[in-house]
This record gives C-alpha cells, sequence and structure tokens, in this order.
C-alpha cells in the first residue's frame, strides 16, 4: 500500500502501502548500463532511514534497494526518482524524463497508491471488522476494475521511451501476520488486508506480463516477517506516521533487493 496515511494526528492512525505478486522465469541478465528507479514509497525507501539530502519530501533512502542494488553493480548512470506517495499518473507525468532510449534497465512498485489503500487502512486501523471488510472491498475493487488501465497506460509508456530496457515490476508484501499482537487490528482484518494484497499481487503480474516486463513477487521473502512477526521487516503503527506499514532498512535489504537480483543477476 506505499504511500503516507493522511490520518489526522490527534488519532495517530497510519501511513502507508503495500503489496505483491507473482512473476515469469527471469532471462539471462545483461549488462546495466543506465538504471531508472521509478515508483512509490515502496521504491524510494520510506521508512528504512538515511534519506538523501536531494529528495526533499520523496524521502529516498539510501537504504531503498535501488540505492544498494547500484552500490553493488554501479551501473554507469543511476537516475533514482521514486518518489513517496506517487501514483501511476504521477509516475507517468513526473518520472518518465528519467527514462530514456539508452536506458537498459527500470524498476517500479506503483498501483498501491492509485486503489487507496492507505485510507482503507485507516478504516481497518480506526474501524470495524464489518468497516474494514468493506473499505477492502472497494480498494479489491478497483485492482481488478481500474487499476489493470493504470498499469497498462505505465508500463507502455516506459517501453515507448526505453524500448529495449529490462522492465522489472517490484510487487508490495503482505503486511501482516496473524499471531498474537497489540495492533488495534483483529486477525480478521489482518487476513481482509494480506488477501488484498494478494489480489493486487495477482492483476500486477499479469499486467506486468502483458506489458513486456518480469514481476517480481517480494511476498515469500517478506513472510514470516510480516507485522506482528518476532523478526518484523516492516514497519507497524509509528512515528514518523508516513513510516508506518512501510519496509525497514532490513526489509528492503533482504525482502527487496534479493528480489531484483533474482531478475537481474
Amino acid at each position: 500500500m506505499p504511500s503516507p496515511f493522511r490520518v489526522a494526528a490527534s488519532v495517530v492512525a497510519a501511513a502507508a502501502l503495500t503489496f505483491t505478486g507473482v512473476g515469469a522465469h527471469p532471462a539471462p541478465a545483461a549488462p546495466v548500463a543506465r538504471y531508472a528507479a521509478l515508483g512509490d514509497s515502496y521504491s524510494s525507501g520510506v521508512g528504512a532511514g538515511d534519506y538523501l539530502a536531494d529528495g526533499g519530501d520523496c524521502k529516498r533512502s539510501a537504504n531503498a534497494y535501488p540505492a544498494l542494488w547500484q552500490r553493488e553493480h554501479a551501473a554507469a548512470e543511476f537516475a533514482f526518482v521514486a518518489c513517496s506517495s506517487a501514483t501511476t499518473a504521477d509516475v507517468r507525468a513526473r518520472q518518465l524524463s528519467a527514462v530514456t532510449a539508452d536506458t537498459t534497465l527500470v524498476t517500479i512498485s506503483a498501483g498501491g497508491n492509485d486503489i487507496g489503500f492507505a485510507d482503507t487502512l485507516e478504516t481497518c486501523v480506526l474501524g470495524s471488522d464489518r468497516a474494514c471488510s468493506d473499505a477492502v472491498a472497494t480498494s479489491t475493487a478497483y485492482v481488478r476494475d481500474r487499476l489493470p488501465a493504470d498499469l497498462d497506460a505505465t508500463y507502455a509508456q516506459i517501453r515507448r521511451r526505453a524500448p529495449n530496457a529490462r522492465l522489472v515490476v517490484l510487487g508490495y508484501p503482505r503486511l501482516f501476520e496473524t499471531g498474537s499482537c497489540l495492533l488495534g487490528l483483529s486477525v480478521a482484518k489482518r487476513r481482509a488486508l494480506d488477501d488484498a494484497a494478494d489480489t493486487l499481487a495477482e492483476v500486477t503480474a499479469r499486467r506486468a506480463a502483458a506489458g513486456g516486463a518480469e514481476f517480481a513477487d517480494v511476498r515469500a521473502r517478506f513472510a514470516g516477517h510480516g507485522v506482528c512477526a518476532a523478526d518484523e521487516w516492516l514497519h507497524g503503527l509509528t512515528l514518523p506516521v508516513d513510516e508506518s506499514y512501510h519496509p525497514t532498512a532490513t526489509g528492503q535489504a533482504r525482502g527487496y533487493l534479493p528480489s531484483l537480483v533474482a531478475r537481474t543477476g
């Protein structure tokens, strides 16, 4: 669901985004000369700390998977433009200038903000099980009915700008474990939200494949490390609130980065 929640400070509810998906087998890795990292807060690294001075409100982290990948692979050019709160429309309007005909690798996570998952999670934190279920149903309907067109348009524009680039779409993790947890979220709410994450993953994986992209599913890597786990790779409700329900630095390094490396080598 990756972008900050606009939850009133008085209720200190949470900020966030999340989700995930499934992918095809990667093709052999090719050298990466020019890497453009697009997307939302899960790609910018909200929650991972060590924010870059030039990132402003986008909260780009030196611990985010694009920065970690670049340190390991040293592409000749690295455009890190992912930004907190970005929707697919924001990516198309504000981030595509980083993608050129010479770009050889593009990564992106997007879609959680389009479906209003921040508002959905706020409802689940503050409301009843029924209110949460209804909000999740609304988000899931958007995933099925409207998000495919948003994703298709985004991937198509990236492809037009960089027809020879490898395009890797990264998904979102399931946020929660279902064990005992002082969270304000019942097991029923957590299951509903995780089920919605699965639906988002499935739709995103299909659209990525249709758009000539590879889907990197991070759900398996985060399994057992969600909110309420003994070893959490995701923040629960925290301060600052915009970091709530986002990957920690460990989540970026041990969840997202290996998922990307598995695709690119």
